[in-house]
């Protein structure tokens, strides 16, 4: 979402990284480039115009800390202040209440509130082990009951009685009472939608909230309708009391103007943000470290957490005595494969990794890459069991049966293996959290390109 503004912002302040001193006269430009890249990625007149401002004072009121440049403590400003602007710290949800904690969510019709209601489910019940009940309340759409229905008994958590003939007061009610029958400490309640904000729609919200007393109130905005989601936002806390924000469709190709702008702009946190159609694919809203992506610096932490739920610890801890003993063979070069694409795209990693080169984030090489991890692992499938735990038996005949095998040639089938040995070589280091080293599996040793 954010690669335009990233690819500007990054341009803009490696300019200034060399200066040995700051001034109002050599800082101007780059402030001005810094603003009209957020006013380009949709970021609202006001916030920018602020932002701006508190840069400047600090840039040109604050000591150069030891050890940094003038132009390093400018890029740290910088950071600072969009930290600021995007919420300063992430705002866990308020779930310490007497049980159960009910969460309202409320938004425009197709901002993707059924879809995030099964998502934080998820998220709820795996990374905070709590027990959600889901309750559809949107009764003037019967797809989007039938469709909760289905995304809860996908993932085994247990969906509310409703219909489109009932009260979305009365499904509510009951649904609490359940609840605390059936000791299910977290209700996630899933409401009606518009095209547009009207009066039916918020007096039927009041009312649900009035009994539900949720103690999240969460607005739920599609990232790519840009500032509209800011101002829809403003409408629906006047009238409903938000707590936070839910920004769906991060992973699109918008300008990313909301999601810089709503805390400001609102006063509510984004707390949560969907990155993909998948349902595991909520995460989290850490400012800092969206703030570091934006300008370039990478989220490695973001990229280890995910890892650390992704990755299958007893085969990562087999992996890791393999490596330690250094009987790391083909048929663990593939598992490595496997698990590292677990992760996501290949361009959802390299936006975590600071300073990748920017020839390898262009979309056509991301696009090669996948390819050439499918067919790395197609031709492995096509070895013996013999041949994946010995290569040195692999002759040319052999490399001939493998390549037809895998519908590839046998120079793919010779490029593998001399990517297999120089990986064996880098897998020898393991790193802290006892996995196989995450750089040595995506940046081929930092040379540049992948190791495929």
């Amino acid at each position: 979402m954010f690669d335009s503004l990233t690819d500007k912002l990054t341009s803009t302040l490696k300019r200034i990284t060399g200066l040995g001193r700051l001034s109002e006269g050599n800082i101007a430009g780059a402030l001005a480039e810094v603003r009209a890249s957020l006013l380009e990625a949709d970021v609202s007149l006001q916030v920018v115009k602020s932002f701006i401002e508190r840069v400047k004072a600090r840039a040109l009121g604050e000591e150069v800390q030891p050890g940094l440049t003038a132009g390093q403590m400018f890029i740290k400003t910088v950071h600072e202040e969009l930290v600021a602007l995007l919420g300063a710290d992430m705002a866990p949800l308020n779930l310490a209440v007497a049980p159960p904690a009910v969460i309202l969510l409320a938004g425009l019709q197709g901002s993707g509130k059924t879809t995030t209601a099964a998502k934080l489910a998820l998220y709820l019940r795996d990374r905070e082990r709590r027990r959600p009940l889901l309750v559809p309340c949107d009764i003037y759409r019967p797809a989007a009951i039938e469709q909760l229905r289905t995304l809860g008994a996908q993932l085994g958590i247990p969906v509310a009685d409703s219909a489109p003939d009932r009260d979305p007061v009365e499904i509510v009610k009951s649904a609490i009472e359940r609840a605390k029958k059936e000791a299910l400490d977290t209700v996630l309640i899933d409401t009606a939608g518009r095209l547009q904000i009207d009066e039916e729609l918020m007096a039927e919200l009041a009312r649900i909230r009035e009994v539900a007393a949720p103690s999240e109130v969460l607005f739920v905005a599609d990232a790519m309708t840009g500032q509209e989601a800011v101002n829809v936002a403003k409408a629906f806390d006047e009238r409903i009391a938000l707590d936070g924000v839910v920004l769906t469709k991060m992973d699109g190709d918008a300008r990313g103007g909301a999601a810089l702008s709503i805390k400001s702009a609102t006063g509510k946190p984004v707390k949560f943000v969907g990155v993909g159609e998948k349902l595991q694919d909520l995460e989290p809203f850490y400012p800092d470290r969206l703030a570091s992506r934006i300008l370039g610096m990478g989220d490695v932490l973001s990229l280890i957490e995910k890892a650390q739920r992704t990755f299958d610890q007893e085969k990562a801890a087999k992996l890791e005595k393999k490596i330690r003993k250094n009987e790391f063979d083909l048929e663990d070069f593939r598992e490595a494969i496997v698990q590292m694409r677990q992760l996501g795209s290949m361009e959802s990693i390299f936006k975590m990794l600071p300073g990748m080169p920017p020839q390898l984030k262009k979309q056509e090489n991301l696009a090669a890459a996948e390819k050439e991890l499918k067919r790395t692992v197609a031709i492995v499938d096509s070895m013996t069991p013999q041949e994946r735990t010995n290569h040195q038996i692999i002759n040319g005949s052999r490399r001939k049966r493998i390549a037809a095998g895998s519908g590839t040639k046998v120079q793919d089938v010779n490029r593998l293996l001399k990517s297999y040995l120089e990986m064996k070589k880098m897998m020898k280091q393991v790193n802290r959290f006892g996995m196989p080293n995450l750089g040595a599996l995506m940046g081929g040793g930092g040379r540049g390109r992948m190791p495929f």
